[in-house]
């Protein structure tokens, strides 16, 4: 039986992992779980998986996590991930959103343990770094529906030549007009996929796209890395080799399929699922990268190597929380990636205070204007 700790356990991917596990109890237990403010729902899952090792992330809640779980060890704050990272679990799925995760990814490979990662901001700001702690030890198994699908096309093959992410386009691929009136309502409501604020308005600038590239960039060796768009989000991504030949992975859009993948590999466990029924007319378009420019500059980011990826990292932070908050327009947000981009000093960063440091200092210059 494995050892699961789940970190971000009540966000989308957490959830559905504590889903996997409740289907699939011969196979998993649950080591630790952390949140990042919801003590109650914390507290339940802690009682449901008979989970002694919490962390809570906001202090504020340490008191309300104590009474609805007097019996269980608690961590606060951020050191509260470094601490269950590093907890006696076999895997570590690390779902938390933003630079934090960085932190947990370095504290689990430390430890020797395997990572299932769905937390991009750790290999887009920090890739270089987890490479170096990777040599030492521990492993990484992508959760991402592409990155998965690039793994799961890479089983048994020595080399590759070419790998080609899939986009569905997000909500506004084939929207006539301009979009800078575009709310945060409409931004968030992705066609295809269930997932928290951040990440669905990064797929309608397509800047989820060039964070995946730079993120498949540390996590295959490569920069050979193209994308189309394909609405439909049934195939995930392919990979092309030197002969010529492409192999695809393909389901209907279900994040459990990759999040189990990563639970179960090498083995393609049983799962309830949709089955795939043909025809199924999939698309597969050129990108509009003067609509949509956000995968360039990521391409970009990465041909500057340095702190660059960092730079857009962070400027694409702060830029989307402005959008949400109602404080600028749609299209500012690329505009303020590309100027930063432009603006910012391109450093060597070889610590993970460096890191975090370079990535505070960006995004409060732009989100608090200092």
């Amino acid at each position: 039986m494995k050892k699961i700790a789940v970190l971000g356990c009540t966000g989308s991917i957490g959830s559905q992992t504590l889903d996997i596990v409740r289907h699939a109890r011969d196979r998993f237990s649950v080591a630790a779980l952390s949140c990042g403010s919801n003590a109650a729902e914390l507290a339940a899952l802690a009682e449901e998986f008979d989970c002694k090792l919490l962390g809570i992330a906001d202090e504020n809640k340490l008191g309300e996590l104590r009474s609805a779980a007097p019996d269980a060890d608690i961590y606060c704050g951020d050191a509260a991930l470094e601490t269950l990272a590093a907890c006696d679990a076999d895997i570590v799925v690390i779902a938390v959103v933003g630079m934090i995760g960085l932190r947990a990814v370095l504290a689990a490979l430390d430890a020797g343990k395997i990572v299932a990662l769905a937390n991009k901001e750790s290999l887009v700001a920090g890739g270089a770094l987890v490479k170096r702690y990777l040599e030492r030890g521990g492993e990484i198994r992508p959760v991402d529906s592409e990155h998965s699908a690039v793994w799961q096309a890479l089983q048994g093959e020595k080399e590759h030549k070419r790998i080609i992410l899939t986009a569905s386009g997000g909500p506004f691929c084939f929207a006539d007009g301009p979009l800078d009136g575009v709310t945060p309502e409409q931004a968030v409501a992705h066609p295809n996929w269930r997932m928290g604020k951040k990440i669905s308005v990064d797929s309608a600038t397509m800047m989820n796209k060039g964070l995946e590239i730079i993120e498949a960039r540390w996590l295959f060796d490569t920069e050979n890395i193209d994308y189309v768009i394909h609405p439909e989000s049934v195939v995930h991504s392919m990979v092309e080799f030197a002969d010529g030949s492409i192999k695809a992975q393909a389901s209907f859009p279900d994040m459990r399929l990759p999040i189990q993948y990563a639970l179960t590999y090498p083995e393609h466990a049983p799962r309830e699922y949709r089955p795939l029924e043909l025809p199924l007319g999939l698309r597969f378009l050129p990108p509009d990268e003067a609509r949509f420019p956000a995968p360039k500059l990521a391409k970009a980011a990465i041909a500057a190597g340095g702190s660059a990826a960092l730079t857009l990292n962070a400027a694409n932070e702060a830029a989307v929380r402005l959008f949400l908050e109602r404080k600028i327009k749609f299209t500012d947000i690329i505009n303020i990636v590309s100027d930063a981009l432009d603006r910012e000093p391109n450093e060597t960063l070889d610590s993970a205070a460096s890191i975090f440091s370079a990535h505070k200092r960006i995004y409060d210059k732009i989100y608090l204007g200092t």
